[in-house]
């Protein structure tokens, strides 16, 4: 006890919901943003082939939650722009990571122990926009629940919910990666976090919002740098969710899917598939016995 009164966590959750996030924590919110687009396949030959297009899909990468909650909010979706010094700063981090010689700032970024505080620093911003996207929507739908829980699970899935559009940016059309139906640990927290900071914006939960914003912020870090460190792309709640949609919606058990998975594949013919070459070699034969 004497600990924790000498911690005094909530003048300390006080003190860390006050800090602003601009530049250290945007800047590192664009890093690993941009980083992540430069993983995208395809995505180095489209900023050689049209840097225009490849600074579009950094920017969504970027902006892409407060493009979408402003259409949402029935704002205009280019209002972020107005902030010269983020876009700036943003363009600067789309110019390095693709085009410095030698590749050398993305080797920098893309180095593990760099990589994880850069990480951890991005869901520091990830929590406040939840938080702020919630609080948007109660100023403008005092009542509206579920409105503050779309907007806030927008706000913080950024470009994740955009995706589709962006590919299109980049020439690739892929409708199986769409988010909702394969969602990802960090939307699939954003919807969470949503949920609590609705309830606790509707006096719901006995919780001061900068201590849940210190809470929320400290379990989004950790476990995403984690998961970034161990290279994983599951998800804290997977055991959760996998008995509770079980229980309300008969969904199979996360077990017998794996056992579906590991199911003995078809048998595949033992004959192997003509090549172009076997092709075009039997239509030049069929055509000479023709001409004969």
């Amino acid at each position: 006890m004497e600990v924790l009164a000498a911690l005094n966590l909530g003048e300390l959750a006080q003190i860390f919901s006050k800090l602003g996030m601009f530049p250290v924590f945007d800047l590192a919110y664009y890093i690993v943003s941009i980083l992540y687009l430069k993983y995208e396949p395809g995505s180095v030959e489209v900023s050689r082939r049209s840097p225009v297009a490849s600074w579009l899909c950094a920017m969504l990468y970027c902006f892409g939650s407060y493009i979408l909650a402003d259409i949402m909010l029935g704002s205009s979706p280019i209002d972020y722009f107005q902030h010269n010094s983020h876009i700036l700063l943003a363009s600067c981090v789309w110019y390095l990571i693709f085009y410095c010689p030698l590749n050398l700032f993305y080797k920098c970024v893309a180095f593990l122990p760099v990589k994880l505080v850069l990480v951890a620093l991005k869901e520091v911003v990830r929590t406040r926009k939840i938080a702020a996207g919630v609080h948007h929507a109660h100023h403008a739908y005092h009542h509206g629940f579920f409105i503050m829980v779309i907007v806030g699970y927008v706000k913080g899935s950024g470009v994740a919910l955009m995706s589709n559009f962006e590919q299109l940016l980049r020439g690739v059309w892929r409708p199986d990666t769409n988010e909702i139906l394969n969602m990802s640990f960090p939307t699939k927290a954003s919807l969470y976090g949503a949920i609590l900071f609705t309830l606790q914006e509707a006096h719901w939960l006995p919780v001061a919002k900068s201590t849940l914003i210190l809470v929320f912020t400290l379990f989004m870090a950790t476990s995403k740098v984690v998961m970034t460190a161990r290279h994983s792309h599951g998800s804290p709640f997977a055991l959760i969710e996998s008995w509770v949609c079980h229980l309300l919606f008969g969904s199979p058990l996360s077990g017998s899917e794996e056992d579906h998975h590991h199911a003995p594949a078809p048998a595949v013919p033992s004959s192997p598939l003509k090549t172009k070459e076997e092709l075009s070699e039997g239509a030049r034969k069929r055509k000479a016995k023709k001409a004969e």
